[in-house]
This record gives C-alpha cells, sequence and structure tokens, in this order.
C-alpha cells in the first residue's frame, strides 16, 4: 500500500517524468513473472576524498597515481559504455538508478554520465559524502537532472563522525549539504551504518530525530563484515538487534536493503530489488555480496539478472533480513567468509554450488557455461 508521500512523489513523476512512472507501474507485473524491478547501484568510479573506516569498496579504491593508471588500463566503464548499458536497462523496464563509488561528485564525467544514463527515463539518485555539494552545486543537480542526494552521515556526534570519515570539517559539510540540497529543491535521503554497538545508542536515537526534524527519511545500512572491515563481526548485527530496528522504524522514517520502500517490499533486495555495477563491469547482488553473477562486456544484463535470481539466496520468497549483515544468517555465516577475504567480486562459481540454486537443473546450465 503507497503512503501519501509516494503517492505524491508518482504524482510529481506523471508531471516531469512520464517515462519513468510508466515503468514503476509495470512492477507488480513484473515481479509476478518473477523478474527483477531492481534499483541500479553503479559504481561508475573508485575515486574518493575520504578514508572511511568502514568502506565497503577499500580494495577497489583509487587512492594514489599508480592506481589511477592501473585502473584505467582496464576494461572500464564509460559515459559510452553507460549509455549501452542504459539502454538496455530501459529496454528491460528498470526505472532507479543510484550513482555511487567511490565520491560520485569528485567525477570529472559526472554529467556525462548523467546524460548518458537519460534524465527522461531514469529517476537518478546520488550518493555523496557531502564535502561538494554546497548550494551552487545542489542546483547544478537539479538542473542536470538529477532528482535525489543519499547523503551520508555516521554519527550525530561531530568528533565520532569526523574521525570515522577521516575528514575533519566533515561533519560540519554534511549539514549544510543537506540544507542546500533542499532548498535546491531536491529529494534528500540520510545515509547511515549502524554497528551492533550503535543501534542501541543515545547518538542514534538523536539521528534520527534531526531527520524526522528536517522531513527527510534515513537509509540504515547495517555493518557489513566486507571491505575496509573484511571479517570483522564485533561490528555486525543480529536478530536481536534487527528487532530493536524495527521497533525504531515505527516511530521514525527508516528505510533499510531488507524492508519495503517506494510501495515495494520484497524483504531482501539482493537482484530482485537491486544491482550493483561496478566500475569494470561487473554485476553484484549487492554493495556489499561482491561477488560477480556476471559482466555487462560479456553478456546481455538480462541473462545476468536471470541466472542471479536463479541462486536461491537473492530468489523471491527467502527470509525479510539483511543477509550479508545479519550474523545470525547462514547466509553470512557460510557465504561471506568466501567473498570477504577478496579485493575483487569473487566468480558466482566459486562461491556458490548446484546447491545454492533454486533448480538443479538450471544449476548445472549456468554453472558448465563458466
Amino acid at each position: 500500500m503507497l503512503n501519501n508521500k509516494e503517492l505524491q512523489a508518482r504524482d510529481n513523476l506523471r508531471l516531469n517524468k512520464p517515462k519513468v512512472l510508466d515503468k514503476i507501474l509495470k512492477q507488480d507485473e513484473m515481479i509476478k513473472q518473477g523478474k527483477s524491478v531492481a534499483l541500479i547501484t553503479l559504481n561508475y568510479e573508485y575515486i574518493c576524498n575520504f578514508h572511511c573506516e568502514h568502506c565497503s569498496s577499500d580494495g577497489l579504491m583509487i587512492k594514489n597515481k599508480k592506481d589511477r593508471l592501473q585502473a584505467q588500463a582496464r576494461r572500464h566503464l564509460t559515459p559510452s559504455s553507460v549509455k549501452t548499458l542504459f539502454d538496455d536497462l530501459d529496454r528491460i523496464g528498470l526505472s532507479n538508478v543510484a550513482i555511487s563509488g567511490g565520491e560520485p561528485l569528485s567525477y570529472k564525467d559526472f554529467d556525462q554520465v548523467i546524460e548518458a544514463i537519460g534524465p527522461d527515463r531514469f529517476w537518478i539518485a546520488t550518493d555523496t559524502n557531502g564535502w561538494y555539494l554546497d548550494y551552487k552545486k545542489a542546483k547544478h543537480l537539479k538542473d542536470i537532472g538529477v532528482d535525489k542526494v543519499q547523503i551520508s552521515i555516521d554519527s550525530f556526534i561531530e568528533d565520532e563522525h569526523d574521525t570515522f570519515r577521516v575528514k575533519k570539517g566533515s561533519y560540519k559539510r554534511c549539514l549544510q549539504a543537506i540544507d542546500a540540497s533542499i532548498e535546491a529543491g531536491l529529494s534528500v535521503l540520510l545515509l547511515t551504518c549502524v554497528t551492533k554497538q550503535r543501534v542501541y545508542s543515545d547518538e542514534f536515537v538523536n539521528f534520527l530525530e534531526f531527520a524526522t526534524k528536517k522531513n527527510v527519511p534515513t537509509y540504515v545500512t547495517l555493518a557489513k563484515p566486507i571491505g575496509a572491515w573484511a571479517g570483522n563481526l564485533l561490528s555486525v548485527c543480529g536478530d536481536k538487534e534487527i528487532k530493536y530496528l524495527e521497533e525504531l522504524a515505527k516511530k521514525y522514517k527508516i528505510l533499510t536493503r531488507f524492508w519495503g520502500g517506494y510501495g515495494v517490499d520484497l524483504g531482501c533486495i539482493a537482484v530482485k530489488r537491486g544491482i550493483t555495477i561496478t566500475k569494470y563491469g561487473h554485476v553484484m547482488p549487492c554493495p556489499y555480496i561482491q561477488t560477480s553473477i556476471g559482466n555487462i562486456f560479456d553478456e546481455d544484463i538480462e541473462v545476468i539478472l536471470e541466472r542471479g535470481l536463479d541462486i536461491k539466496h537473492f530468489s523471491y520468497g527467502e527470509k525479510r533480513t539483511c543477509i550479508s549483515g545479519n550474523k545470525d544468517h547462514i547466509f553470512l555465516k557460510d557465504i561471506m567468509p568466501k567473498i570477504w577475504t577478496h579485493k575483487e567480486p569473487v566468480p558466482f562459481n566459486e562461491v556458490f554450488t548446484e546447491n545454492d540454486f533454486v533448480d538443479p537443473v538450471k544449476a548445472k546450465k549456468w554453472l558448465k557455461n563458466e
């Protein structure tokens, strides 16, 4: 059931982005057919001006000139290949994208990427740490077709945030970015990482109170044992913490990767409601499940999505929880250790066996192909 805010959003789409609304209205039928209605996270680049403690892209992060030269020598996304990719994504009915990485607002060809995606045919968000997001930048983003900014704040205590982000002054810049984005007419979403310890803290409640006063929702990412935090289970939440978070969501506007948003509730969104595409073309079930279920430079995206949905952990009907961020879930216990020691997305056939697929016959097909 759509709430009033979501109904209003659809009315705005009808006026400003009718092609996007048309695709959204067809999503229920796509779900009935067992197809993906994925929100696309596009890790276009791995350049960043921060060195965050928990960075999930730590292994791929471009940190110096040598890393940059090596990255550019590899097959990678360009505005041209983004245009080809999003032509295909548009053809199969997908409608939402979030630019990520890295810090998108540091990308030199950010505007060209937005043009390649096509603001008339996709609802476009961008993740950001807020450092570069003043009113002038926010107004520019609105003018070129960006609809939403997703601003990361990882503590409502200034010193804690700046220490976590390893960037003094970043807290103040985040607060300014929120106000600048609202003033520019952008939708705003606050992104925050929650550890087992933080979820019970007064600081986290104060953060949610602040978001409520600003009338912006909070997207909670559970701490994951991946990237810079590879194997770090001390910070990972379990069933108890997730249940407590659900209690908080009765009072505050909280979105997650494992319960409904935008009128769609499919549990864990991996593949069926979300995929991540890396700079190098790998398609991952989510930013934190760093296994490649295919590469867009080698295969049609429709084939890759079909394969992903055939893996039972990502199929329709799975448990309503974050499978990569719940220490009590079998996926985190059995599958995540296979990938958290690697810096590159691990090929799916090195992670999953026939037993991990819905259909043993199709499992043989996919595994044989690889």
